[in-house]
């Protein structure tokens, strides 16, 4: 009987310890062998991985479900009209959902969702060909609840051709692999040998996953799981331990507009590196004064007095890059009391405001939402031009602002 009750303790033993194996072992990135992947991060950290799956960074790239597509496919609901015999339907055949162009009521061309860009506040996506992605010419936008021109497209022609720059995915995914080497011959030089830069879909890591900010993490995963009782993390970047400075070029990588040269590719950034060794500003006078609400959050925020005077504000003082961005605006306005107890609104301000307003909500006036000049859109070839409006990160006191 003791032999039995030692024969099953042991078999438990050894269950305990596969589930506790490093799952990392297991995976292989298309980054490099010292990725381990984000799903090993749930062994220690379930409660930030399972907040960090719901949020636009996370969601900045996505397989192409119909979970995924923010975009009705219901008739009535999912098509565009170019002209009275042009138009493109979203339509779900079988497992997969296509763009389909209609000239004269019959069907021309059929385009794939292979990936898609954004959750937010809008959606585009794209589709593959001869390993490049071209962007579908209809996106979808929360602010209208429906489909309309992706940025830049005519309402009036169809085009399926714009090829989608590696730079979008730069900040839009966590990797993806490009330069294609053919040759001539067996003998690989540099004279038989044809470049060609391309895409390939399968090193694509969709979002900016947790190592696109804490860096890779497979030695990480491999000292923890091996020596549990550790306090102090080993082998991996802590926001916590970054200075200020490293803090903000950890977002600027992608939070701060495109208007410089290029020195390397954003995928080689590690947070605590200095951006400096990645992009050079252009010679020339530079528009510090009307950056769009659109890329360039640092920016504008780096124009607030409250920036400027602030020893410590960077952009997880008012974010928690593990949650979603709040709709609770009460919960900013928290933050922006714990500096302005004393704030006093002028006589006017108080006769035209609200005091629930004024209370719960500064972020209406002193971020509004602003139109951008980069993006904007049209629901037909009738529709007037809608802007694509977003908040702006420069805080400060603006004459005309939404009333309450």
């Amino acid at each position: 009987m003791k032999k039995c009750c030692l024969i099953l303790a042991l078999f438990v033993l050894a269950i305990s310890l596969t589930n506790c194996s490093n799952k990392s072992d297991e995976y292989i990135d298309p980054r490099g062998t010292d990725y381990a992947g984000s799903e090993s991060c749930i062994q220690c950290h379930q409660q930030q991985y399972e907040s960090t799956l719901h949020t636009s960074h996370f969601k900045a790239t996505s397989p192409p479900t119909k979970e995924n597509i923010l975009g009705h496919f219901t008739n009535g609901k999912n098509t565009f009209v170019y002209g009275k015999d042009i138009k493109i339907v979203m339509e779900e055949r079988n497992d997969s959902l296509y763009q389909v162009l209609y000239k004269n009521g019959k069907e021309v061309e059929a385009y794939p969702f292979d990936v898609i860009f954004g959750t937010k506040h809008a959606q585009t996506s794209a589709y593959w060909k001869n390993h490049y992605p071209y962007e579908l010419p209809i996106s979808y936008y929360k602010s209208i609840h429906s489909w309309a021109t992706s940025p830049g497209y005519s309402a009036t022609i169809p085009n399926f051709e714009r090829k989608i720059d590696k730079e979008c995915f730069a900040c839009h995914s966590s990797n993806i692999g490009s330069r294609f080497i053919t040759t001539s011959s067996d003998s690989i030089t540099f004279l038989t040998m044809d470049v060609e830069d391309f895409m390939n879909k399968k090193t694509l890591v969709y979002g900016i996953d947790c190592e696109r900010c804490h860096g890779p993490a497979k030695k990480h995963v491999q000292t923890h799981l091996k020596f549990p009782d550790l306090k102090q993390a080993q082998n991996i970047i802590g926001f916590k331990n970054l200075n200020r400075q490293q803090k903000l070029d950890a977002c600027a990588l992608c939070h701060s507009g495109n208007d410089q040269a290029k020195l390397k590719s954003r995928f080689q950034y590690k947070p605590g590196e200095s951006l400096n060794s990645y992009f050079r500003a252009y010679p020339g006078t530079k528009d510090s004064l009307n950056f769009d609400v659109h890329g360039n959050q640092l920016g504008l925020l780096s124009q607030s007095k409250c920036f400027k005077q602030s020893q410590t504000m960077d952009c997880t003082s008012c974010h928690n890059p593990h949650q979603d961005s709040s709709q609770n605006m009460a919960a900013y306005s928290k933050i922006c009391m714990s500096c302005h107890q004393t704030a006093k609104h002028t006589p006017t301000t108080l006769k035209t405001i609200s005091k629930s307003m004024l209370a719960n909500n500064c972020v209406e006036c002193h971020m509004p939402k602003q139109d951008s000049k980069a993006i904007h859109f049209q629901q037909s070839n009738t529709a007037a031009v809608t802007s694509y409006s977003l908040r702006t990160h420069k805080i400060g006191i603006y004459a005309n602002t939404k009333k309450k």
